[in-house]
């Protein structure tokens, strides 16, 4: 393929991941106006499956050659899910590039609050492979430590449909490239294994990507201030982001308004009453 091909090519990709839900799916952008797509992109996009269950007896290999099924990673912290291939040239690096970024900018880690979990959707990538493209990125992230808490997982077809099917994640081999047309998402699971959150493209919000996964956790992580923000803030489904809630931000402002009001007064009485006790000392 040509540079300007891949180029080309590489710039679909990109825009077909930023669309979210089923539009990326759809055979056309409106009734009666022809898909302009490329064929190979048409029967490519992410479908949301917002509540719907993960495949955890699915079976695969992970990057210490043991067999392992995807419910492993499951039960006890949420789950970070990237659906990726690991000879992949071009859109999945730069997804798994802006995951690490993103991860730079939280003080939750791999292996603490969450767990993060690739799954190639090659299955001609082999344990070998995913070893050498966990240590690149554990290398990058720079909190060795936290090695335990990167999964990068291989495994026969069959096995790579079912998740691919549960996440709504659709792909396709171009023959004549020698590579996947897919989209680019990341997803946040819940501890049970139901898929709780897509955030699309391939560069991610610190702050929602720290919400979805106290949300998914049930709150079991976080702090106050997340639990303040997400009283003003929800997820919406459409665009993969966490948008004000108007209203409650008003609430919030007043609440906090009060809270003011009520500490100047507090501080205004006890100089008053300072003051009255020294002049009662002085007389």
């Amino acid at each position: 393929m040509t540079r300007r091909w891949r180029k080309r090519l590489a710039a679909l990709c990109l825009a077909l991941g930023a669309v979210p839900a089923q539009a990326a799916t759809e055979p056309g952008v409106q009734p009666g106006v022809a898909d302009v797509r490329p064929p190979a992109l048409r029967e490519v996009g992410i479908d949301q499956r917002l509540g719907e269950a993960l495949p955890l007896d699915a079976a695969f290999t992970d990057d210490h050659g043991r067999a392992v099924t995807l419910g492993d990673y499951f039960g006890r912290k949420p789950v970070v899910l990237v659906m990726t291939y690991f000879e992949c040239p071009m859109l999945c690096t730069l997804v798994l590039n802006g995951l690490g970024k993103t991860l730079k900018t939280m003080n939750f880690e791999p292996g603490k609050e969450f767990d993060v979990v690739a799954v190639s959707f090659d299955p001609r990538d082999t344990p070998e492979i995913a070893a050498r493209k966990k240590a690149a990125y554990v290398a990058d992230y720079g909190r060795v430590a936290t090695a335990d808490g990167w999964h990068f997982l291989t495994g026969e077809q069959a096995a790579i449909e079912r998740v691919a099917k549960a996440v709504g994640f659709h792909y396709r081999w171009v023959p004549e490239e020698k590579q996947f047309a897919h989209a680019a998402a990341i997803m946040v699971a819940t501890p049970g294994g139901k898929l709780a959150r897509y955030y699309y493209g391939v560069e991610y919000s610190g702050r929602d990507l720290r919400l979805g996964l106290v949300e998914a956790a049930d709150h079991k992580i976080g702090s106050a201030v997340d639990a303040l923000l997400l009283f003003c803030y929800r997820y919406d489904p459409a665009t993969g982001k966490y948008g004000a809630i108007a209203l409650n931000l008003v609430r919030a402002g007043g609440v906090a308004t009060v809270l003011a009001i009520g500490a100047f007064m507090t501080v205004m009485l006890r100089r008053e009453a300072v003051a009255e006790r020294r002049r009662k000392g002085s007389a």
